[in-house]
């Protein structure tokens, strides 16, 4: 598959004009699907504590619509999200979405690992998912989302590949100056994991918000096959690498759910 890894936020009143024309010239460069960082549609309001009603919308609001909607014009599978409150319980979530090219929501993760720290205000401003991720299919690929943090924890990525999924997209918002600490977590998990894994994080924004770095994609071996700070970049995974992986060393080893789940309760 060929993806777009788009390096760019969309908030502002030009930001649907500009997602647009961003996901149109993904498509004329072949792409298949695109990936946006973390909340995609809105400036990075974590750099703040206090909760405003204003940075969420209700399941279905105006940016899943939004995103949905761009996705199908430009006929290209698209990963976004938003913050979602749910009407009933008042919690707030980091939602992940992936739509397919005809811009039907076809999978949803909820962020489950939290930071909270200056800059990162993000456990007071929304709750951690606790429903594990799931394998979603994208034109015959299966791929799986882990959020940011989440791959700074790697079962989540273990436990996709396990399920089957050949790509680990990661959404980010994260400071250039940790990106070395990043590219060992993300070329670790992929080579123990043997799956590609694509990443890509909001642009420098300026003033006091910290978001920069580059996006990249990691091999199931584990090499970096691009680093780059381009706002579009073009990049293809195949199937025969993540074979190929599974084959050899560490890949082969068994995978042991109920040994893991027995050590977790011990944990617990």
């Amino acid at each position: 598959m060929r993806l777009a890894l788009i390096r760019e936020v969309f908030h502002g009143v030009d930001g649907l004009a500009r997602l647009a024309e961003r996901l149109a010239e993904a498509a004329g460069a072949g792409a298949e699907l695109a990936v946006l960082p973390e909340f995609p549609m809105d400036p990075w309001f974590p750099v703040r504590r206090e909760r405003r009603e204003a940075d969420a919308e209700p399941p279905g609001g105006a940016r899943a619509q939004a995103q949905a909607a761009a996705a199908r014009r430009a006929g290209v599978a698209l990963v976004g999200g938003a913050l979602v409150v749910d009407p009933a319980s008042g919690r707030r979530h980091n939602e992940t979405w992936v739509f397919d090219r005809a811009g039907r929501r076809v999978g949803t993760y909820r962020k489950a690992h939290l930071p909270e720290e200056p800059g990162f205000w993000e456990a007071s401003q929304y709750d951690p998912g606790d429903d594990p991720p799931e394998r979603i299919e994208i034109d015959g690929l299966a791929i799986g989302i882990q959020t940011c943090s989440d791959n700074q924890r790697p079962m989540g990525t273990h436990a996709l590949a396990a399920m089957g999924a050949r790509l680990i997209v990661a959404p980010r918002a994260t400071e250039s100056a940790t990106w070395d600490r990043w590219r060992l977590v993300f070329r670790a998990n992929a080579r123990t994991a043997a799956v590609w894994i694509a990443t890509v994080t909001r642009p420098p924004e300026g003033g006091t918000i910290p978001t920069g770095g580059p996006s990249a994609l990691f091999s199931p071996e584990g090499d970096v096959v691009l680093e780059t700070e381009a706002c579009l970049a073009i990049v293809e995974v195949a199937d025969d690498a993540i074979d190929a992986a599974r084959r050899g060393y560490p890949g082969s080893l068994a995978v042991r759910p109920d040994l893991y789940r027995r050590m977790w309760e011990r944990a617990k």
